[in-house]
This record gives structure tokens, sequence and C-alpha cells, in this order.
């Protein structure tokens, strides 16, 4: 089965899943806190899982051509990076990571996630949000001279992607750190990085916007 093939069947498991969650749901079982964005929450709340942050730190991940549904990935992932657990062996042409999680309903964002950019990069589709690693401009530009295999697990998903080329080793060895420092440190670890490709816009126009008064946690 080749990679493109392997991304349908798992995008495909992905929205079966996730079509499982919501009827459960509507038959009563899930439509408020802490749930995935249904019912009461759409609004200021959305559940202690997609209500942190949502408008304050969701605004400098906007610009780029990501989806509603990657960007509300990506917010839940670095909202509760504290459930995800990733590895990465840098190899001597490329890397392998394992990114998993203990939570299904983050294992199942994961998937989506990760067989998602996997397909992006195939298709040269670069999201440009302001927030991403700047290794991404090079792996999309160089995306003809990467290989990339990739496994679910009972618990994520696991990726080894290589290349021949020196630079773009490089860069998704760096780009793989970059990821992890996201894993580690979530929100915070991505407003650096908006702060940082903006020229230290970002930070400025939060001050200027925020006020002394507001204290905006994650």
């Amino acid at each position: 089965m080749n990679t493109r093939t392997k991304i349908a069947a798992v995008l495909a498991v992905v929205c079966v899943s996730a079509l499982g969650t919501y009827v459960w749901a509507q038959q009563g079982h899930g439509f408020g806190p802490g749930h995935m964005g249904m019912g009461r929450g759409m609004g200021p709340g959305m559940g202690p899982g997609m209500g942190r942050g949502m408008g304050h730190g969701m605004m400098g991940m906007r610009g780029g051509s990501a989806s509603a549904t990657e960007m509300q990935e990506l917010h839940e992932m670095l909202v509760n990076n504290d459930k995800i657990k990733r590895s990465v062996t840098n190899l001597p042409n490329g890397i392998r990571t394992l990114t998993e999680s203990d939570d299904p309903e983050m294992t199942r964002i994961l998937v989506s996630h990760v067989a998602g950019m996997i397909k992006r990069v195939e298709e040269g589709r670069n999201p440009r949000l302001p927030m991403q690693s700047p290794q991404l401009e090079i792996i999309f530009r160089n995306k003809d001279k990467i290989k990339t295999s990739f496994e679910p697990t009972a618990k994520g998903i696991s990726v080894t992607q290589t290349s021949e080329d020196a630079e773009t080793v490089t860069a998704l060895q760096k780009h793989a750190a970059d990821v992890n420092d996201l894993v580690r440190r979530g929100m915070v670890a991505a407003h650096e990085t908006m702060t940082r490709n903006m020229g230290g816009a970002m930070g400025d126009h939060e001050a200027m916007h925020d006020g002394p008064g507001n204290d905006h946690r994650h």
C-alpha cells in the first residue's frame, strides 16, 4: 500500500471515529463541558479542552490556508500538550518519530493531524501559519526529495521521513525538535514562535490590545 492510499485509509478511519463520537454525543452522552466542542461551550466555554484560550490563543494561528478542522486540532494539541507523549530518533538520513496519547480523543486528533500534514507536504500545500516552524518552508520546497512512511499505533502514530539531500535532512531534524518543544511547552512555545516569525510584532500587538489588566492563561 503506497503512502497516499495509507493516508486515505487512515483519514477514513478518523472520520468514522469522529462520526461515532458525534452520534454518541447526540444520544445524550456528552454535549457539555470537556467534550469536543459541541453543545454548551460553542461560546466562551467549549469545555476545559476546547475552551482554554480559544479566542486569544487562536488569534496568532490565523492567516494561513489551514481549514477550521485543522485549526481546531492544532489548538487542542497545544492546550492539551500534557496529554501527548512524543519521541524523536535522528537517523543519518532523516528522522523517526513516535507521537502517542493515553487519551482516545487526543489519539484521534494526533493521527488526523499527522496524516493530514503528510498529505499537505505530498501535495505542496504549505499552510503558512504565523506560528509554524521556519523549517517547514524548506520541507515543502523539497517535498519531492523526502520519502515518508508511517504506521498508526494503538495510541498514536509512528512516522519515518528520510532524504538523500543534506539540507532536507537538517530541516526534518530541526522541525522535529521544534515540534518536540511545542509538545513540551504548548501554547507558550507557539506564542514565542509567532513572535519570532513576525519580528516581535505579535508580542507588541498583544501588549497594546490586552492592556495591563488582562491576564490570559492557557
